[in-house]
């Protein structure tokens, strides 16, 4: 069941949901129906394993697992299990740091960025597919909005 048939069920009720909770539980069921769908759509690789080689590839230099665990937002050891994973099927390549034993580098191989030269054109298609009829202003907007929200998190739960 796709989000319009939920919005359209005859047992789901929206009315009454403050707009920041169907907010929240839009972001949510999204997540979850883009990890499926990227997941089909990349293959070799999660989504998640992907997110992470997207963001090693945008550090100037090879990042520390700790670094990485903030770029994504997620616990140094889920990011561990998923560098290792990666590591297994030859996508990077874990190494201690030269000036600290305690740190771990990561590296992407060959292997990794020759896959994603060859899934470059793909993910470009899919994501134009994904934005079809999204304006730079109302994207703009929902970047600005999550921005906002994530900062909002720093102190939640303290």
């Amino acid at each position: 069941m796709d989000f319009e048939q939920v919005m359209r069920h005859e047992n789901v009720s929206f009315a009454g949901i403050e707009a920041p909770y169907f907010l929240l539980g839009l972001l949510s069921a999204f997540d979850n129906r883009f990890q499926a769908a990227a997941d089909k759509l990349i293959g070799e690789m999660s989504w998640k394993q992907f997110f992470a080689v997207i963001c090693i590839h945008m550090c100037k230099a090879p990042p520390t697992l700790k670094e990485v665990a903030g770029i994504l937002g997620s616990s140094h050891q889920n990011v561990k299990q998923i560098l290792l994973k990666l590591e297994k099927k030859g996508f990077v390549h874990l190494e201690e740091d030269a000036k600290d034993k305690r740190r771990q580098r990561v590296y992407l191989t060959e292997k990794c960025l020759d896959f994603c030269r060859h899934n470059d054109e793909k993910s470009s298609k899919a994501l134009q597919q994904m934005f079809h009829g999204i304006d730079t202003q109302q994207l703009e907007t929902t970047i600005r909005t999550i921005m906002q929200m994530e900062s909002n998190l720093k102190g939640l739960g303290e």
